[in-house]
């Protein structure tokens, strides 16, 4: 039995404590959150202690493991020192919002040899694991484009845009990480944005449309377009295109039933409206990722170093937008 501290019960941090607890070789020992409320909403959902403080969660001999579900601003900090205190930690998406920040939490705590990952779900999902899968299998030959559609229901508030760190960082990340996970490594990264949906986002110095071209080591090339606002639902597509066929990965609905009649054809459910519910499955997947990592000392398959390669993306496409130019991964952070 994996014990965990989750530290931060916001909504993210909520529904992970659930899934935690419905493990059957994990179980939820204490939570902390700045906000005492939501500690102790969480807590009573779930059936555990709440900590006082950062420290006495880490410091309690019953957890095992520690769930890092806080603000982004805290994620190093957090990873730091569940790393020193000897305790494998599964951390949301980003690292941080500064590179540098990022590549001093990896000097600082490499030599501790610590089991962390990268909470990149999308990794999980039983249908884009699939396409990798395939992929790896030969099934469609040489890999030679990919194109990954992600689009929100709506736009997040400007408050929440002014801490995010900007599209890139906080929703194209989970993009760039995909694009790794199908194609390899990624050499080069060429941007366009615009704010086409709210004003109130270009205000705040940032895009809410974007489409980047990805040039990975092995020559395959990959598409990603991004939206923050789909009036149909959460738009989250795969095509992963090679020399001897193609594979899909299509949008998730409620059921797959077809309603055919005279006023309409092939309609269907809505696409499901929100992350959580799109990828349920994912999650939940993830945490018995983690804790099959955490029995078994393996590296998790979006480690901390996959993570940071999906921050320099992110970064080269800031770059990129900024100048115009196709940016080289190479040229961004520290390799």
């Amino acid at each position: 039995m994996v014990r965990f501290a989750v530290i931060g019960c916001g909504r993210i941090g909520r529904m992970h404590a659930r899934n935690i607890k419905a493990h059957p070789r994990a179980d939820v020992t204490v939570v902390y959150d700045v906000a005492a409320a939501a500690a102790q909403e969480t807590a009573a959902a779930v059936g555990c202690a709440v900590a006082a403080t950062v420290d006495e969660a880490l410091a309690n001999p019953a957890v095992d493991a520690v769930f890092v579900a806080s603000s982004t601003d805290t994620h190093v900090d957090l990873i730091a020192l569940a790393a020193k205190a000897g305790k494998p930690v599964l951390c949301e998406k980003p690292i941080d919002l500064d590179m540098g920040r990022v590549e001093a939490c990896w000097a600082e705590i490499a030599p501790l040899n610590p089991l962390v990952m990268i909470g990149f779900n999308r990794r999980f999902d039983p249908s884009f694991k699939a396409v990798r899968d395939r992929i790896q299998a030969g099934e469609i030959g040489r890999l030679e484009q990919v194109i990954i559609t992600s689009r929100d229901p709506s736009p997040p508030p400007a408050s929440y845009v002014k801490k995010s760190g900007g599209l890139f960082r906080d929703m194209t990340i989970h993009d760039f990480d995909m694009a790794r996970y199908l194609a390899g490594d990624i050499v080069e990264v060429q941007a366009m944005g615009a704010n086409l949906i709210d004003p109130a986002i270009g205000a705040e110095g940032d895009i809410d449309a974007a489409m980047l071209v990805l040039r990975a080591a092995s020559g395959a090339l990959v598409h990603i377009n991004n939206s923050r606002r789909s009036v149909y639902g959460y738009d989250q597509r795969i095509e992963a295109f090679g020399a001897t066929g193609m594979l899909q990965a299509q949008n998730r609905r409620a059921t797959t039933v077809e309603a055919w009649g005279s006023a309409r054809t092939g309609a269907m459910d809505p696409v499901l409206d929100f992350f959580i519910e799109r990828y349920q499955d994912a999650y939940l997947a993830e945490i018995d990722h983690f804790v099959d990592c955490v029995e078994n000392g393996t590296t998790p398959l979006s480690s901390f170093q996959e993570g940071r390669e999906a921050q320099r993306l992110a970064e080269a496409a800031l770059l990129s937008l900024r100048t115009g130019a196709v940016v080289r991964v190479a040229d961004v952070g520290v390799s």
